[in-house]
């Protein structure tokens, strides 16, 4: 089980990463006709956080080395302030375009903000990644 779960939130990851490259590309052109498209990935971007949540906790808790082990590493707790940093981010575009789906229009200063918060998303993963390869060798121990 521990190996599915592992496999899983890998899995998660990587669909995150896609969804959220696959709506930067859809904002970079003209978004009305890719309205259902960019919706359809803003969709998965929250299936693809809500599992990585729901695995991650499932891993840190029952099926690794335990809560302790976890919450005694500054890079695990760094991890987690990201991935809520990148979570927050998230729901100025989400309402923006489910906005814009349901007939506003998007200006281009409204446009430009939802880019770059996605583009940061992308980065913030950028740094969750670093994270979990330095917890990964057993950097950021204390207590």
């Amino acid at each position: 089980m521990a190996t599915f779960l592992a496999f899983l939130h890998h899995v998660a990851a990587f669909g995150l990463v896609a969804a959220l490259t696959a709506e930067l590309v859809l904002l970079r052109g003209e978004i009305a006709p890719q309205m259902r498209r960019l919706a359809v990935f803003d969709a998965a971007v929250g299936i693809c956080a809500g599992l990585l949540v729901v695995v991650g906790l499932l891993r840190v808790f029952y099926f690794e080395k335990g809560a302790a082990y976890y919450f005694h590493n500054a890079a695990f707790i760094g991890k987690m302030a990201l991935f809520v940093a990148m979570a927050a981010l998230s729901i100025y575009p989400t309402l923006k375009i489910l906005s814009w789906r349901k007939g506003a229009r998007a200006d281009e200063r409204e446009l430009r903000l939802v880019r770059r918060l996605v583009h940061t998303e992308l980065v913030g993963i950028f740094f969750i990644l670093l994270c979990a390869a330095m917890m990964a060798r057993g950097v950021g121990f204390y207590g």
